[in-house]
């Protein structure tokens, strides 16, 4: 797909993604604004639903021994998650440049538009994968090799949309790989909670990512990529019953293989409350009712986390 095929012809500047009147973009150097913009500086929710997961493994881990998450490792995930997430967005940017240049909602991206070169986004995505792998070596050594082996998943990731209807799965097993990062952080190794758990992240991943791919569906059949969004189309209520409906029976799982008391349950049907919520009142046809109902994911993230926390209680 060459360049010089221009946008769609529905394209419009105003459609795009990013926030320029954001704070920190306004009160960022102007030199460092197109790279803040890369990383998505300005939409903190994929690094929100990259760091659950991990938040909950930890949590998971910890109530299973009667004690709460140990701080430092909190503080250590929510590091790794925002470089991870950054450097995912460099992957994902330099690997569709030509698809988004000719997306509404994309075009403007920096890599897209050419306002940063692919060295430099090479460049800076070295840095930030140095930055990870700092974090990463201050857990123990099963879970650095464990965290490492997620990088295969997210070089892959991008070119996925290519080539199936199903990218959105494996965007759940690269999300939530953290559910397993998290649990072996604390214990030093893997065991059943954990895998529910990471099982549960994949379907909750499948369910509100096929919400947020509804809002590129139009654009999408134009370049040419594939989506849940479009593979579900009309069905995709049923389909959501389905991943969110899975992804709360695993939750229970988790919950039930850890042996954790009642606060966890109650946490799991309170996420299960939003999830009906968001089934109910989305609209696929209007992407900011599409957009609204991805980001409200953040406060499943928290129900889950306040019930896995107080089950230590």
């Amino acid at each position: 797909m060459a360049d010089s095929s221009g946008p769609p012809a529905s394209f419009s500047a105003g459609a795009s993604d990013i926030r320029a009147d954001h704070w920190i973009l306004r009160a960022a150097p102007a030199p460092v604004r197109p790279y803040l913009r890369l990383i998505r500086i300005d939409r903190p929710i994929g690094t929100w639903l990259l760091l659950f997961p991990c938040w909950w493994g930890l949590a998971l881990a910890a109530s299973a021994d009667g004690r709460w998450p140990d701080p430092k490792l909190m503080i250590l995930f929510a590091l790794g998650a925002l470089v991870m997430r950054s450097a995912g967005c460099v992957v994902n940017d330099l690997a569709d440049r030509k698809i988004d240049a000719l997306v509404a909602r994309t075009a403007t991206r920096p890599v897209a538009s050419g306002e940063i070169t692919v060295p430099r986004a090479l460049t800076f995505l070295g840095v930030l994968l140095l930055i990870g792998l700092a974090i990463l070596l201050q857990l123990n050594p099963f879970a650095v090799w464990l965290g490492a082996s997620s990088l295969v998943l997210v070089a892959v990731y991008p070119f996925l949309k290519r080539v199936t209807y199903w990218p959105q799965a494996w965007l759940g097993l690269t999300f939530n790989w953290g559910a397993l990062l998290g649990w072996a952080a604390a214990h030093g190794d893997l065991a059943a909670p954990a895998l529910w758990l990471y099982g549960a992240g994949i379907a909750w991943t499948l369910g509100y990512d096929t919400v947020y791919a509804h809002q590129d569906k139009e654009d999408d059949l134009l370049v040419g990529v594939k989506s849940t969004a479009l593979k579900l189309g009309a069905k995709t209520k049923a389909w959501l019953i389905g991943f969110f409906g899975l992804a709360t029976i695993l939750l229970a799982a988790a919950i039930a293989a850890a042996d954790l008391p009642w606060p966890a349950y109650l946490g799991i049907a309170l996420a299960a409350a939003h999830f009906a919520w968001q089934v109910v009142s989305l609209n696929i046809d209007n992407p900011g009712n599409c957009l609204a109902r991805f980001k409200s994911n953040r406060f499943v993230g928290w129900i889950v986390l306040g019930g896995l926390v107080a089950a230590a209680a």
